[in-house]
C-alpha cells in the first residue's frame, strides 16, 4: 500500500540555490498551478492542468459540457474531461520557493482499499506519480504524463433539470529531509462541469435505459468501496460497468431466504416481460424485505429516489433489456 515512507537524507545536494534552478531548462507547459498552500513550499509539487477561473488569477477549472475550449472530449455527454499532470521540484515560482527534493506524494482517494470515495482516475494519476517520477527525486521540473480527470454533471434526474457537477482533488506531498526538517506541500484542485444549457437530456447523455441505471444508480450508490465493487463483492454481486447486467438478470440470489422464496435477482418472464414482485433487486431498493432477507440497499445511506425506482421497475417489466430505451425511462 502506498504511504509516506521515512527515508534517509540525500545530503547537501538537496539544497539547490535559486541560481541553479533558474539555469535549469524547464519543459513547456500549458498552465502550471501551484495548488495552494504555503508559497515557500509550493514548488515541491505543482499541477499542469487547464485552470481557467477566475480569469485574473486562475485557480480552478470551470467548463460547460462539450465546450471544446475546456472539455477535452468535446462532446455533450454529461462529462467534462480535464487532462492533468503532476510536476515536482518546479521552477515556476522560484522567487518565493527554492526548496527541491520530493520524497513522496499521495492523492486522496487514490487507493483501492475499501475507501467509499475511491476514484479510479485518481488511482491512474497516482500510478503515474509512482512510476514516472521515481521518487524520491531532486530532478528539477520532473513531470508525469497526463491523466484525464473527468467530472460528471448532476443529472438529468427523472423529471428534473441537470445541475453543475464538481470534484476536488487533494494531494499531500513531503520533501526529503533537509537540515533535519521535512517540508509539506498540500495541494488541491477544484473542477466544475456545467451542463449544456440546451442538450442535457437522458437521450443525449445515456445510450439507453440500462446505461442510465448503471451510471446514475449502480455507479454512485452500489459499486462503491466495500460494497458491490471488485473490492467488497458484497452478496457475491458485482455491479460495476460491464458486469452488472449479467450478474442480475435471471440469476439466483445468494441470500437463502430470497432463494427459498423463489426470487431471482431480476426476474424475467419472457423476452420482453419481467416480474418486479419476484425480483430481489426491487425488494432491496424498496425495503420491502421479509425476515432473513437483510437490509434495504444502499446500506447506511438514503433511499434511492422514487424516480429511479420507477425506472428500474419499468425496465424489469420490459424484460430487463441491456440495450435500448424502455418507454417511460427517458424523461
Amino acid at each position: 500500500m502506498h504511504h509516506f515512507a521515512q527515508r534517509a537524507p540525500f545530503g547537501a545536494s538537496l539544497v539547490l540555490s535559486a541560481a541553479i534552478l533558474a539555469g535549469s531548462a524547464a519543459p513547456a507547459h500549458a498552465v502550471l498551478f501551484g495548488g495552494g498552500g504555503s508559497s515557500k513550499y509550493d514548488c515541491l509539487l505543482v499541477l499542469d492542468t487547464p485552470v481557467n477561473d477566475p480569469v485574473s488569477k486562475p485557480k480552478r477549472i470551470r467548463c460547460t459540457d462539450g465546450d471544446p475550449a475546456c472539455d477535452a472530449d468535446g462532446v455533450i455527454n454529461g462529462t467534462c474531461v480535464f487532462p492533468t499532470a503532476v510536476c515536482v521540484n518546479s521552477s515556476f515560482n522560484i522567487a518565493q520557493c527554492t526548496i527541491v527534493g520530493l520524497d513522496d506524494a499521495l492523492i486522496d482517494h487514490s487507493l483501492d482499499n475499501g475507501d467509499p470515495k475511491f476514484d479510479t482516475e485518481y488511482q491512474a494519476l497516482q500510478s503515474r506519480i509512482d512510476n514516472d517520477l521515481d521518487l524520491p527525486t531532486t530532478d528539477v521540473d520532473s513531470c508525469t504524463g497526463f491523466t484525464n480527470i473527468s467530472v460528471d454533471i448532476k443529472g438529468p434526474f427523472p423529471g428534473k433539470a441537470c445541475r453543475r457537477g464538481k470534484k476536488k482533488m487533494k494531494i499531500r506531498s513531503e520533501s526529503t529531509v533537509m537540515s533535519g526538517k521535512r517540508f509539506k506541500d498540500n495541494d488541491s484542485l477544484k473542477m466544475f462541469c456545467d451542463p449544456s444549457p440546451t442538450m442535457c437530456t437522458p437521450q443525449t447523455i445515456f445510450a439507453g435505459t440500462f446505461d442510465r441505471m448503471q451510471r446514475q444508480v449502480f455507479d454512485v450508490s452500489c459499486a462503491i468501496g466495500g460494497c458491490h465493487d471488485s473490492e467488497g463483492f458484497a452478496g457475491a454481486l458485482l455491479l460495476e460497468s460491464g458486469t452488472s447486467h449479467g450478474a442480475l438478470v435471471d440469476v439466483d440470489p445468494v441470500n437463502g431466504a430470497a432463494f427459498l422464496a423463489g426470487f431471482k435477482r431480476v426476474a424475467t418472464t419472457g423476452p420482453t416481460s419481467g416480474d418486479p414482485a419476484t425480483s430481489f433487486l426491487m425488494l432491496k431498493i424498496q425495503g420491502d424485505l421479509e425476515a432473513g432477507m437483510g437490509e434495504r440497499m444502499p446500506l447506511g445511506s438514503g433511499k434511492i429516489s422514487k424516480g429511479f425506482r420507477d425506472i428500474i421497475e419499468l425496465w424489469i417489466l420490459a424484460g430487463a433489456p441491456e440495450n435500448g430505451w424502455v418507454a417511460g425511462t427517458d424523461q
